[in-house]
């Protein structure tokens, strides 16, 4: 909403992504914080380390589920902050977690 105004006082972009994993559902979401090896869960973000949370369970734990689904805060989002990693390293890492996460078997 606020892109035009981004655009006049920004010069580039950060590190914060978010993205939603398909499905919705919390257990998802949480196999595939479980396998990331290169980020970090944390609710700090925006450090030289890559990190990661699960914000319907973590920082807006607290806010009813009705409430959060109005802000765009289900069980799938995932937000992340993109340290100073290989980006290569850490694209891998988030395919694997994927992979892991919408897997059949709990990987045992």
């Amino acid at each position: 909403p606020q892109y035009a105004l981004y655009k006049k006082q920004m010069s580039g972009f950060s590190g914060m992504i978010s993205i939603y994993l398909k499905g919705d559902e919390v257990e998802k979401s949480r196999r595939f914080l479980k396998h990331l090896k290169l980020f970090t869960t944390a609710e700090s973000l925006g450090g030289y380390e890559s990190l990661v949370e699960l914000p319907a369970v973590m920082t807006h734990a607290s806010v009813p589920e009705e409430h959060r689904r109005q802000l765009g805060i289900t069980d799938g989002l995932i937000r992340m902050s993109v340290g100073l990693e290989n980006v290569r390293d850490l694209l891998e890492d988030i395919e694997d977690a994927l992979q892991y996460a919408f897997s059949e078997t709990d990987g045992k």
